[in-house]
């Protein structure tokens, strides 16, 4: 699980050659890019194709996976899922992006914010339980920062001019 400062290229590039499942929240006003058509013949190949802006839905092709869920914690549940896509620093590993929205009872989409998740790795979890993994991490991340600051991690170490 990652959420640090959301999923991003260094990262993945970092990470590229460990065998690990990686599941990571994305920000959502990032933009992300397909899989490039096939070379024409002429000049350099091409290294991204569409664009996938998170926060325009215009820009999004038809999601591979398409489920609705209904949470007895949190109501009503639709989550897409789009494959092979990728950050603009990292053509060559490709990622699945995962949208999960929360929906009232009429089937439409709430004023809270979706949440972007992108998981790379060797086999995807299915989509009915990928948004419920990466809820898992709150326990891990409250129990960090619980030790840091028992142990003083927090505090700024400031060195003395001479």
């Amino acid at each position: 699980m990652w959420d640090s400062e959301y999923g991003c290229a260094p990262f993945i590039n970092q990470t590229a050659e460990l065998p690990v499942d990686k599941l990571m929240r994305l920000r959502s006003n990032l933009c992300l890019w397909g899989t490039p058509s096939a070379y024409g013949g002429r000049g350099r190949p091409k290294v991204h194709g569409d664009k996938f802006k998170l926060n325009d839905s215009t820009t999004w092709s038809s999601p591979a996976q398409k489920i609705e869920i209904n949470d007895p914690d949190l109501g009503q549940l639709r989550v897409r899922v789009w494959h092979n896509y990728h950050f603009r620093l990292s053509p060559s590993h490709p990622m699945s992006v995962v949208l999960v929205e929360r929906l009232t009872a009429d089937g439409c989409a709430t004023t809270n914010k979706p949440m972007w998740l992108a998981f790379v790795g060797l086999k995807m979890p299915p989509p009915a339980s990928i948004w419920r993994l990466y809820l898992r991490r709150f326990a891990i991340d409250h129990w960090y920062r619980f030790a840091k600051n028992l142990l003083h991690w927090t505090v700024p170490r400031l060195s003395r001019a001479c």
